[in-house]
């Protein structure tokens, strides 16, 4: 299982870390500490040296209540680090986590080579023919309504087939569009209940079926935090628990804050799965 980044293909069998960085001023863990460009170059490096496989930048934030940004001030927030660590760290696969076309667009252009859209283009009619005009890799991920309403009482009459059935109508309509490397992420935390988010960890599998990498975002949410009572800073113990379990349930690609911690549980699994 590969995925073709810029011309390299990443192999996917060993399961890979997708560092968070986070160009935000209200992201629910680390807004506004990297707002500035020199800290968000000093943090992309910490994430390469402790085995980053892919730098996920975004510029809006979509915790519980937020609201959609104008492409202009995404575009202001994002495109200056994407350059600087393109020119510093020319290496690293680098990923836009965006809604909007446009923007996804322009971060290509300018070094991002996977695109990583939490609404699977469903709010921006434009992204999957973007995303098949540029192609590279597309993040496609399932929420129930918008960030501003995901967390009002969402309901399901089963949040696993739903979920599932959702994601296998996105996968055709880019397949159609004619995206070849599509990696599917069930949204953790997006639309969805403790009960629920735990039920899609526990069935995680079923999503193998679809054959295509899916990505696990876990990182510090508030099924760990509400479940243990604590905030999320934390949160990295639970974090660690809850990956180990989406990996022994088929995840590709943990999505994470804490890259160490990250690349040790997959070390840890994967001796367990040689042994």
């Amino acid at each position: 299982m590969t995925i073709n980044c810029n011309g390299s293909l990443m192999g996917l069998s060993t399961p890979r870390v997708m560092g968070i960085l986070n160009a935000t001023p209200d992201s629910f863990h680390d807004g506004g500490r990297y707002e500035d460009i020199a800290a968000m170059l000093q943090r992309a490096e910490q994430m390469v040296s402790e085995g980053a496989d892919i730098i996920d930048i975004g510029g809006m934030s979509s915790k519980p209540g937020s609201q959609i940004i104008s492409v202009e001030e995404e575009l202001h927030r994002v495109l200056a680090p994407i350059k600087a660590i393109k020119k510093q760290l020319p290496d690293t696969i680098l990923s836009i986590d965006t809604i909007h076309a446009a923007v996804a667009e322009e971060a290509v252009k300018h070094g991002a080579c996977i695109v990583n859209d939490i609404s699977a283009g469903a709010i921006d009619k434009n992204m999957i023919h973007t995303v098949a005009k540029l192609q590279v890799p597309y993040i496609i991920m399932h929420m129930q309504g918008t960030p501003e309403t995901m967390q009002v009482a969402p309901s399901y009459h089963n949040v696993v087939t739903e979920v599932m059935d959702y994601l296998i109508a996105r996968l055709q309509l880019c397949r159609e569009a004619g995206i070849k490397d599509v990696i599917i992420d069930p949204g953790f935390g997006f639309g969805k209940t403790n009960e629920h988010n735990f039920a899609l960890l526990k069935r995680l599998s079923l999503l193998k079926t679809l054959d295509v990498p899916i990505l696990a975002g876990l990182s510090r949410k508030s099924m760990i935090t509400k479940t243990l009572g604590i905030k999320n800073a934390d949160a990295l113990n639970g974090t660690t628990a809850l990956n180990m379990a989406a990996l022994m349930n088929g995840a590709n690609i943990l999505r994470v804050h804490d890259v160490k911690a990250a690349k040790e549980t997959i070390q840890l699994y994967q001796a367990m799965v040689r042994a």
